[in-house]
């Protein structure tokens, strides 16, 4: 793009010039995208999530982070929109769910299947709802249980912190609530006769009635839940709105429901 015949110093001088345009306003890095944000990362969207959780999260897909699920590819989606790039980071649910690792700046959101409660907006900001949930009870389709009722002494998996944990020691009273840290250890032990039941998300446990006909949904419970992003409290309001405002976009374009598809069709 230099002409010979340009004097040197005035060559310098407009390359230079070039040279700071593209650093201030060029996108073909997407290093500062998003540096209104707080980012983490300057120029990615770096998610915490407690990993597996289908098919709101699991291993897989072809985004670069390496996992994949409807949350996943909702907030991919949503990282597009801010002209972000997209990391997720394998966390506990259990401190997720308390605000403590979003305290710690760890990373820019939460995002696994997290129900909106009181309680925890005492510690965490939310985005709008992103999905309506039931609560459910999946068993070994010759284990005799038909409801929670005839769950009076059996052990029934449930997963620390989460709402069905709550609801099973509200509705369940009698049983033998045994805490896993998340759905990749509540399944095996199912699978190993460890436990005579899971209480939780409906979705999850539809996937497992779906892979493996000995298991069935016996019940759904109508909570009233809706999941929400969770962000550290009064600590990310811009990144909160813009999150919010690409979700009504997606929603608004139809592409939310696409994404929905992809993974809820049997509902």
């Amino acid at each position: 793009m230099q002409r010979r015949n340009i004097i040197a110093g005035i060559a310098i001088a407009a390359t230079a010039t070039l040279a700071l345009a593209g650093c201030s306003g060029g996108t073909d890095s997407g290093s500062g995208a998003g540096d209104e944000y707080g980012l983490v990362e300057a120029g990615t969207l770096t998610v915490c999530s407690d990993i597996p959780y289908p098919p709101f999260e699991f291993e897989g897909g072809d985004n670069g982070t390496g996992y994949t699920g409807f949350d996943i590819d909702l907030l991919d989606a949503i990282a597009k929109k801010l002209d972000l790039k997209l990391a997720v980071q394998d966390v506990g649910f259990d401190a997720l769910q308390s605000g403590t690792t979003l305290q710690s700046g760890t990373c820019d959101l939460g995002a696994s299947a997290m129900t909106i409660t009181e309680e925890r907006k005492a510690n965490i900001d939310f985005s709008e709802p992103y999905y309506d949930s039931l609560q459910s009870l999946l068993v070994r389709t010759d284990s005799g249980i038909e409801s929670i009722d005839d769950l009076a002494g059996k052990n029934v998996g449930v997963q620390q912190g989460t709402t069905g944990e709550s609801y099973a020691q509200e509705n369940a009273p009698d049983a033998q609530l045994v805490q896993y840290p998340s759905d990749g250890e509540l399944w095996p032990a199912i699978q190993a006769g460890q436990i005579d039941a899971i209480l939780q998300d409906q979705p999850v446990n539809l996937e497992h009635e779906k892979a493996d006909s000995a298991y069935k949904i016996v019940e759904t419970y109508n909570t009233d839940e809706s999941y929400g992003f969770a962000f550290a409290k009064g600590e990310k309001k811009e990144l909160l709105d813009a999150v919010n405002e690409a979700l009504k976009e997606l929603r608004d374009s139809g592409d939310y429901q696409t994404i929905y598809d992809t993974y809820f069709t049997a509902n």
